[in-house]
């Protein structure tokens, strides 16, 4: 169940608003409450009538009308305050500068046929996916883009701090993403080149690309590219995915159950391997690190500290409007009249007898 919008008002012409307006609902069972307790006096007045008749100011002489419903009153009024303090009013506003820090983070995924291979579990695309999930769930301010890649490169998401934005763009990345087949390592990073470019402000920014790979590269231009962006200042990490005894590739068909594998010319099943030769190399090129899905010590869980360790730029500031919270307002005559409520007698006093009278 959503929460309902904030109800905007004005007050002396100063803005104010309801941040939580559903709360008041309860004024109804306030109302429903106070249909009931006046029903109840009124009942308990008639029968005193009945029962006493005009002798009733005699026999009940402290049984007043007025003190019940003072008392009626002022818990009614407690507790419809008490509902409009839970509405949470607000008003006055004050400005408050935003400034968020962080790094530019381009993340470039491997989707070729190779990442079909089921050597890590449950296989590598899908296990590349949920790590890298995980890593953008516990990015802080940084900006971040996703980029997939086999024979051609193809931006999933531009630069964004926004994190939740990032990860529905995740969910739809999968073998088809890319028509193009094969698996070119300096096309994902001149493409993830671009995606740093389109922002702007590179000035004095913190920029990293984050290659998600099994390293296996048919085109080879990966290292003239990696040289391009160390020497525009790019930091180049590598999150390996695949084991160096490899698995053949699978063919897959529309429900993703496996019907074959794939062959080269001569029948034989196509395998796989992890290339961490060459992420190492494209990683010492661009000052970076190789990290490797499931490795104990050097796993994905290790690039956020050694990210964290960069140093990092202004990558946003703002100046945001605030509603101050002014519900004490309401909730200090709540109490007030619930107090006022529970002290106050239900009959009024009758004066101590003379001493000697009658």
């Amino acid at each position: 169940m959503t929460a309902a919008a904030p109800l905007a008002f004005r007050v002396l012409g100063a803005p104010a608003r309801l941040a939580d307006p559903g709360a008041l609902w309860l004024l109804l069972a306030v109302a429903a409450l106070a249909a009931l307790e006046v029903a109840r006096l009124a009942g308990r007045r008639a029968l005193l009538g009945r029962i006493a008749g005009p002798r009733a100011a005699l026999v009940a002489p402290r049984a007043g009308g007025g003190r019940p419903a003072a008392r009626l009153g002022l818990s009614l009024t407690g507790l419809a305050l008490l509902a409009l303090a839970l509405s949470r009013p607000q008003c006055g506003t004050r400005t408050e500068p935003v400034r968020r820090s962080g790094v530019d983070l381009v993340v470039a995924i491997d989707v070729s046929r190779s990442m079909l291979a089921r050597d890590v579990a449950p296989d590598r695309l899908t296990r590349a996916r949920l790590e890298v999930g995980a890593l953008l769930d516990r990015l802080g301010g940084d900006r971040v883009g996703l980029l997939v890649f086999a024979g051609e490169a193809f931006v999933q998401c531009p630069l964004t701090t926004d994190a939740g934005a990032a990860r529905l763009f995740l969910r739809a990345v999968g073998p088809g993403s890319v028509p193009q087949p094969g698996t070119d390592l300096g096309n994902a990073l001149r493409g993830a080149a671009e995606v740093l470019d389109a922002a702007g402000d590179a000035r004095g920014r913190t920029r990293v690309v984050l290659l998600v790979t099994d390293g296996e590269d048919l085109e080879g231009g990966a290292a003239a590219a990696a040289r391009a962006l160390s020497d525009a200042g790019v930091r180049i990490f590598a999150l390996a995915v695949g084991t160096p005894a490899g698995a053949p590739v699978p063919l897959l068909d529309a429900q993703g159950k496996i019907t074959g594998y794939e062959k080269d010319r001569r029948g034989e099943p196509v395998v796989t391997h992890l290339d961490l030769a060459a992420l190492q190399a494209i990683a010492e090129r661009g000052s970076g690190e190789v990290y490797q899905i499931g490795s104990p010590d050097r796993g994905p869980a290790a690039f956020l500290p050694a990210l964290d360790r960069l140093a990092r730029s202004e990558v946003e500031s703002r100046i945001t409007l605030e509603y101050e919270d002014r519900y004490a307002l309401a909730a200090f005559p709540a109490f007030l009249c619930l107090l006022a409520g529970l002290l106050l007698g239900e009959a009024r006093r009758t004066p101590r007898a003379r001493e000697g009278g009658a």
